[in-house]
């Protein structure tokens, strides 16, 4: 097989899992192919794609973060308070990704400077700022503070949502920075030699607490995301966010390693997760069905990205048939 398209394949076969997936469900359900369909997938997964984009950061660079979901949630209670006490929209705004910022910053001090498994290390901020939703909510759900942000979340432009182009631009950004900027190669170098990259001068500690920050602020815009859709911040938000986030990442083909893959492509991985999770919804499949389903993606998608890092390495060492 001819070198140059068995690594398309390795990088794009993930299109032909989507359209297969889109396949099936439009069969199995006949209302599944329609407009309205895909407008309510884009407008379900902006949130996770928002906070893929920042796990891919953190992923790239080797590393995981399992805070992103606690951060929604704390950034959507955060501001729902904030906003109840009487702040202005913009003032909140800025308040509260600030905060964000400052938990992926001690996330990234913590990997950094105590040498702490990432893995480790993004639980136990995971954990503390979950419990501390439930302490200064009491455990409710806060509402009362008007429907401003509601405009947004519940808005179109051009006939597209306002959160799937907010999606977009994130995506947009990241790419660019990725692409086109040092930050970029660092984070590359950083996950595929971090020593090779420490000898040539690049500050590994200024890039992996970057990319920690970075995921953070992108989870508390998904937090300000969600609490626009729902008009009312909720203490149980975002659990499962950190899973699925991963998966669409790894589905995306960003190698767990480090390192290794296209930030583009997890735009696909996002979609598949909408997709399957919308299907199965429309299909009447059991919730818990749907969740032993996920976690088996979740698992392929990982010994997937396990599999064709190998694969890819022989392929470039192989000469062309």
């Amino acid at each position: 097989m001819n070198k140059n398209f068995s690594l398309w394949m390795l990088d794009y076969g993930i299109v032909l899992i989507l359209f297969l997936l889109i396949g099936i469900f439009s069969f199995a359900s006949s209302n599944f192919f329609s407009l309205s369909t895909l407008t309510t997938i884009l407008r379900q997964v902006s949130i996770i794609g928002i906070i893929s984009v920042g796990a891919a950061y953190v992923i790239l660079t080797a590393g995981i973060d399992l805070s992103v979901g606690s951060i929604a949630c704390i950034s959507s209670l955060t501001a729902a308070l904030l906003l109840k006490a009487g702040w202005s929209i913009p003032v909140t705004i800025i308040v509260t990704l600030i905060l964000a910022t400052i938990y992926g910053v001690f996330s990234g001090c913590l990997v950094v400077f105590f040498k702490m498994s990432p893995l480790i290390a993004t639980l136990g901020v995971m954990t503390s700022l979950r419990g501390a939703g439930y302490l200064i909510t009491d455990g409710l759900p806060v509402f009362g503070f008007g429907k401003g942000l509601s405009a947004f979340g519940r808005g179109y432009f051009l006939g597209i949502p306002d959160p799937v182009i907010l999606m977009i631009i994130i995506f947009a950004l990241g790419i660019f920075i990725l692409s086109c900027t040092p930050i970029g190669r660092y984070v590359y170098g950083v996950g595929g030699n971090e020593e090779a990259s420490r000898l040539s001068g690049v500050s590994i500690s200024g890039v992996k607490i970057f990319c920690y920050a970075f995921c953070a602020m992108l989870s508390g815009i998904a937090g300000l995301v969600l609490l626009s859709r729902t008009n009312s911040g909720q203490p149980a938000a975002g659990v499962g966010f950190e899973m699925d986030a991963i998966t669409a990442v790894v589905l995306g083909g960003i190698s767990l390693m480090g390192g290794q893959g296209k930030l583009p492509l997890v735009i696909i991985g996002v979609l598949i997760m909408g997709v399957l999770s919308t299907g199965m919804l429309m299909c009447n499949i059991n919730d818990y069905v749907q969740q032993v389903v996920k976690g088996l993606v979740l698992i392929a998608a990982v010994a997937f990205s396990y599999v064709s890092t190998r694969l890819r390495d022989k392929i470039i060492t192989k000469p062309n048939d």
